[in-house]
């Protein structure tokens, strides 16, 4: 990205654990782009949730870090946190802002009354989580309608997340996904630590929660007849009973090593697995997937939108414990396929390049400042709510053309009615890294 200290913006990053990365998507996505924002000439505010005894650096890369607490109660810890941050936000005017998460959304209209102008980074279709209860999936369900009403813009890492806000609720998207990093795949010592060789097993990175259909993967492995181990990296601290699930399914060819944090081992586990089993369902672009193909990795992937936008021709795909026995054994059967289908991930990780991904963030920004928005959003309300035209005659279609659904895992919760200030607020949950989420 090209350095432009001609129009400097002051520009806050808000709704995350803040930096150094060290969680999931979110964090990466502002460490690499604040740090190319701050390389462009702006100055970038991060908000960070930091525990008492956590170090508290006052910058990182260049971008200045405000940290600030948070509930240490799984529901209330996002909201806590955003919460104090849009207060100091108040008394720290900046050009524009970034929320992360669609759950942050009750506190957008107290920026809007400061008219400091605000994009929102809905995420994924959080409510599709079987993690959240009743409670938990009505108010996913709510924010993402109060996103739309109560932001400037809206950011949609995947295009099936902007046709979802496109056909729910008539809202535009400003459609930016992550960078994908560039694994070399030389070095392998550290594979010896975990007594593994290069090209020597599967892998699967997941947090463990069932849209992510590590239980689906296991299970079809173990009806494959595959040689190579399957390497299950990865792990949930609210999930004992899926996790419980999930071992047993598995047989003495599955290994399960729990949660990596060391990044030199966890690159190196891409970038010589066999194959690489991405079960993810609902939470937009993956950067466990785009590591993967970054890596060069072959991909067996669960076949949703999301994941066919990534992989394209490049990825073979599953929905059934069956289809992933049949795919294991076919990369087994065939190394020389393999090997074509790990070089056309790369191809496709091309496109997922961060200079670009900040470049956007960056023009976004520009036009937040500018107030080069619409002054009318959305309504918020659901395609399905909305009124008829007046003069209709019976029987017509709604006002709004009805678009074509893409495929979104999972079944659509019933209508709602809820109001904001529910008692249980879900918040997202930490990963093992950027790459386990």
């Amino acid at each position: 990205m090209s350095r432009n200290t001609s129009g400097r913006l002051r520009i806050a990053l808000v709704g995350t654990r803040g930096v150094p990365a060290r969680y999931g998507g979110f964090e990466t996505a502002v460490e690499e782009v604040g740090r190319r924002l701050v390389d462009a000439g702006h100055e970038v505010v991060v908000y960070c949730r930091t525990a008492g005894d956590q170090p508290r650096p006052g910058t990182h890369l260049g971008m200045q870090l405000v940290h600030l607490p948070a509930m240490h109660r799984r529901s209330l810890e996002t909201l806590s946190h955003t919460g104090l941050s849009v207060a100091h936000l108040l008394a720290h005017r900046v050009d524009a802002a970034i929320v992360f998460n669609a759950a942050n959304a009750p506190w957008l209209p107290l920026l809007r009354a400061a008219r400091i102008p605000v994009a929102t980074h809905v995420d994924g279709l959080e409510w599709k989580r079987a993690k959240w209860g009743g409670a938990g999936k009505r108010y996913y369900r709510v924010v993402e309608a109060l996103s739309v009403r109560w932001s400037d813009a809206l950011i949609a890492d995947a295009q099936g997340i902007a046709d979802y806000y496109r056909d729910e609720f008539a809202a535009p998207t400003e459609q930016i996904a992550y960078g994908a990093p560039k694994i070399a795949g030389g070095a392998s010592d550290a594979l010896a630590g975990v007594g593994l060789t290069s090209r020597g097993y599967h892998l699967v990175v997941a947090r463990f929660e069932p849209e992510n259909h590590v239980h689906v993967i296991v299970d079809g492995y173990r009806r494959s007849g595959a040689t190579l181990p399957l390497v299950v990296v990865g792990s949930a601290p609210y999930a004992d009973e899926y996790t419980r699930q999930v071992h047993e399914l598995a047989d003495d060819r599955v290994r399960f090593l729990g949660g990596v944090w060391d990044q030199e081992l966890l690159d190196q586990l891409y970038a010589h697995c066999a194959t690489y089993l991405h079960g993810h369902s609902v939470g937009g672009t993956n950067p466990s997937l785009l590591r993967a193909i970054g890596a060069g990795a072959a991909t067996i992937a669960f076949d949703v939108a999301f994941n066919r936008e990534v992989l394209q021709t490049s990825g073979r795909y599953f929905s059934t414990p069956d289809d992933v026995a049949v795919e294991v054994t076919a990369a087994e059967a065939d190394p020389a396929a393999v090997r074509r289908d790990g070089n056309s991930a790369r191809v496709m990780a091309a496109r997922y390049d961060w200079d670009d991904v900040a470049a956007r963030y960056e023009a976004l920004c520009a036009r937040l400042a500018a107030r080069d928005f619409p002054r009318t959003r959305p309504s918020g309300r659901r395609r399905d709510q909305l009124p008829t035209a007046p003069d209709a005659p019976t029987g017509a279609a709604p006002a709004l053309p009805a678009a074509p659904r893409h495929r979104l895992a999972g079944p659509a919760p019933a209508p709602l009615r809820m109001a904001v200030g529910a008692d249980v607020l879900p918040v997202e949950a930490p990963a093992a890294r950027a790459a386990q989420a």
